[in-house]
């Protein structure tokens, strides 16, 4: 049998609103009210670089002053387990000592198994949510090629894996559909008896004159927590990005959480980017973090100037260490999901390591009608908020749900690669009050299944032993192995529209060299994925052919993504060899 693939701020330090206004108040230096920064003297890209390179100095000063410490306290845990220096009548006990070395991780991640293999003949059709959030990866990312370690399996999320590149899937003919479909098959590259069924689909792209003006509110935690160079010094240099792409049209307010919560800046129009930036360099760090007194500020000033027919929406930034406040995450997630019901949608920008939140974040997004995005880097901010600034914020499709049935006359099994928290009952496909996931413009969405033939020899499980009768109903469409379904909302409608097309027996590929480098890179990037998660479904396939086939499938790569991975599977290579790291211990526990 063989297998498809389908393609489916200013910190809260005591100082009083009043105080906040004085300091508004005062005169600022004469050399910086010479005119507006309203475009950068030197190209962005310029910018990027230069700041990169100041922040990566500063990182380097910040670790160097790190070991240091790390040394010194190092030599004192030797010098107190010291013989000479013990009292001869006492005995100190080291063993629950957690060397200064040891690095503490409090990272969260929501734990999940594989989606298992399914019978068609029992189990005909798959029904999903769509996911455009990218957190997973980059954050793997940095684990693996800045922090030298293997990520623990629950940090591994396919789909975010897959759908962090982009697909030259064609645009749709109009905007009365947003998204074209295209769908694509050809064997399994980790197993000669299956196929790969890829679904992809790819939103309109809009003008960035025909842009809707944007109401945004940063919500910004400066909490202690966010003192690190790639936490909250990283968050002013990704926010000042966001504001060079703003215009006249749109606005912009500064909201900040710690032990408590206030606005450093009220909305402002957009081509005041020297006011704006003046406020976000004014952001420090320090106290306990209270993101739900946030949150709801953010959301009252995101609704004090609404846009009609225009894009409101909340950006928080933050590593997601909630811990005073309300940390009712259900109570947090009910307030979102007003709010969203009201026009305001919710975007979440992950910083930092060690006690990254990324379950948290990841689910507020989700009932935002947002997207999750981690920030590892300059480059990453460049990428997420200007490169593809009007996928981050411009919803053009929104709950998309997608629904294959199999034919079980041709497919025996199926097995959905990713997607594990987006899977919905058959029931929801239909039902408008279930939500989804949005569509943002210029997005592609991936989606793969590994599909195993009648005949072919890649079951997996036995089938039943008195049949089924659907495969009598499925001879009238004996050339057709299944039908896809999408249902979607335009982004202010209330009632969803649905478009569908069939999976014809014609579009299999006769070889995997056959293959578009669409379904071989996506191939490459979901075999990735599931080996960093253990290879269950993967057989004897490791990184070494992986990395030949993004190698041979990495086609064109304007922004240098794809090679990017290509070192990434390199690196990950490498760490497989090596003892494993007792950093990679993972938290792990569900949201309560």
């Amino acid at each position: 049998m063989t297998t498809a693939f389908v393609t489916l701020g200013l910190v809260l330090s005591g100082c009083s609103n009043d105080q906040l206004a004085r300091q508004e108040q005062q005169p600022a230096d004469p050399a910086s009210q010479k005119g507006q920064l309203s475009e950068p003297e030197a190209p962005l890209e310029e910018i990027v670089a230069y700041d990169q390179a100041e922040s990566d100095a500063a990182i380097a000063g910040h670790i160097v002053a790190e070991r240091k410490l790390l040394v010194a306290k190092q030599e004192a845990y030797s010098q107190m387990a010291s013989p000479a220096l013990a009292a001869p009548s006492v005995a100190y006990d080291m063993s629950g000592i957690r060397h200064a070395s040891e690095p503490l991780d409090r990272e969260n991640y929501l734990p999940q198994d594989d989606n298992p293999v399914k019978r068609v003949s029992e189990d005909p059709v798959s029904t999903f949510s769509v996911d455009v959030d990218t957190a997973a990866y980059s954050n793997v990312r940095r684990m693996v090629m800045r922090e030298g370690r293997l990520p623990p399996k629950n940090a591994v999320k396919a789909e975010e894996f897959i759908n962090y590149f982009s697909y030259d899937y064609p645009l749709p003919k109009n905007q009365e559909v947003p998204f074209s479909i295209n769908t694509e098959m050809a064997v399994t590259p980790w197993n000669k008896d299956t196929q790969l069924l890829q679904v992809g689909l790819k939103g309109f792209e809009v003008a960035e004159a025909d842009r809707p003006a944007a109401n945004l509110v940063f919500l910004v935690d400066v909490s202690g927590s966010m003192q690190s160079p790639y936490k909250l010094a990283l968050v002013k240099k990704s926010l000042h990005m966001l504001v060079q792409k703003m215009n006249a049209n749109d606005r912009i307010a500064l909201a900040v959480y710690a032990g408590a919560a206030g606005m450093v800046l009220d909305s402002t129009p957009g081509d005041q980017k020297h006011k704006i930036m003046q406020a976000i360099d004014n952001l420090s760090a320090g106290g306990s973090t209270n993101g739900g007194a946030g949150i709801r500020l953010a959301y009252n000033l995101a609704q004090q100037h609404f846009i009609k027919d225009g894009i409101n929406r909340v950006i928080i930034a933050s590593d997601g260490d909630m811990n005073v406040g309300t940390v009712n995450h259900d109570a947090l997630k009910n307030l979102i999901e007003e709010k969203r019901e009201q026009g305001v949608s919710l975007t979440t920008l992950g910083f930092g390591s060690g006690n990254y939140n990324y379950a948290l974040m990841e689910q507020l997004a989700d009932v935002g009608n947002g997207n999750a995005a981690y920030i590892d880097s300059l480059k990453e901010a460049h990428k997420v908020l200007v490169k593809e600034m009007d996928s981050t914020l411009h919803t053009i499709a929104k709950d998309v749900k997608i629904q294959v049935e199999f034919n079980p006359q041709l497919v025996a099994e199926y097995r959905l690669i990713g997607y594990e928290n987006r899977l919905l009952n058959r029931e929801d496909f239909r039902n408008d009050k279930v939500d989804a996931g949005d569509i943002g413009a210029g997005h592609t969405v991936t989606a793969l299944y590994e599909v195993s033939m009648v005949g072919s020899g890649g079951d997996r499980i036995d089938p039943l032993r008195y049949g089924s009768q659907q495969e009598d109903k499925a001879a009238a469409h004996g050339n057709e192995l299944a039908f896809v379904k999408l249902r979607y909302k335009q982004p202010g409608g209330k009632v969803s529209r649905e478009v569908s097309q069939p999976v014809l027996v014609s579009q299999i590929q006769s070889g995997p060299e056959q293959a578009s480098d669409n379904l071989q890179f996506a191939a490459a990037v979901a075999g990735y994925a599931q080996l960093l998660k253990g290879g269950v479904y993967t057989g004897d396939w490791q990184f070494a052919d992986a990395l030949a086939l993004a190698r041979q499938s990495k086609g064109q790569d304007k922004h240098g993504y794809r090679g990017e991975f290509i070192g990434l599977l390199e690196l990950s290579q490498s760490l497989q060899t090596q003892p494993s790291n007792s950093h990679a211990g993972v938290n792990g526990k569900e949201l309560r």
